[in-house]
């Protein structure tokens, strides 16, 4: 949701991106292929899962990092090429996870590394966001790490961004993308700019 606001004018986002979703029930719900009828020559698809595929109790949702989950990252990267748009794999950005020494942890397991094997084989462009956000966690520390979270009094969301957050990571992928070259200089925008939260709209529920 915050990655226009560091894209120039004339370069526009379709945010296909829902809630729960795993790169296997994103499929078989059919949401790829809606994507696939609506994509251009040129256009990019952005393609970043793994909350969602680690769930091992949901057969709906899981896949196994080495196996079935490049599988499905396969049909989105062939689909892509299919229509003449230009793949891109973003690991999955990490959790809000410490250790008694203050170390920030990875979360996702075998998951960003089994994409960065596919992204190499493949040759597709990786941005390597789950790296970049646990540096970012780390220098930031345990207590300021929450204000880009979803902690309140009552809450303690270590998964979900709140605005500050949400721009901070998209912030990461306008970088990374530049860094990577799957954007040009004059596309990014604002890199080193402040943004106002007050421009994050959360979508109606």
């Amino acid at each position: 949701m915050a990655l226009p606001f560091f894209l120039r004018e004339g370069l526009s986002v379709a945010n296909h991106a829902v809630n729960g979703r795993s790169s296997k029930s994103f499929v078989d719900e059919g949401r790829l292929d809606a994507i696939l009828g609506l994509i251009r020559p040129g256009d990019l698809l952005l393609v970043q899962f793994a909350h969602n595929d680690e769930k091992s109790a949901d057969p709906t949702r899981y896949t196994e990092p080495w196996t079935t989950y490049q599988d499905y990252l396969r049909l989105y990267i062939e689909g892509a090429r299919s229509k003449g748009a230009r793949p891109v794999l973003a690991t999955p950005v990490e959790r809000r996870k410490f250790d008694a020494d203050g170390n920030a942890v990875p979360t996702h397991g075998d998951y960003p590394a089994a994409m960065r094997a596919l992204a190499a084989q493949q040759q597709v462009p990786l941005l390597d966001i789950e790296a970049l956000s646990l540096a970012l966690w780390q220098s930031l520390g345990v207590e300021a790490t929450k204000t880009y979270f979803n902690w309140t009094d009552t809450e303690q969301d270590n998964t979900h961004f709140n605005p500050p957050g949400a721009i901070a990571v998209a912030r990461l992928v306008a970088r990374e993308s530049l860094r990577t070259r799957v954007l040009d200089r004059h596309d990014v925008i604002r890199l080193h700019q402040s943004i106002p939260t007050s421009w994050i709209t959360w979508p109606p529920a």
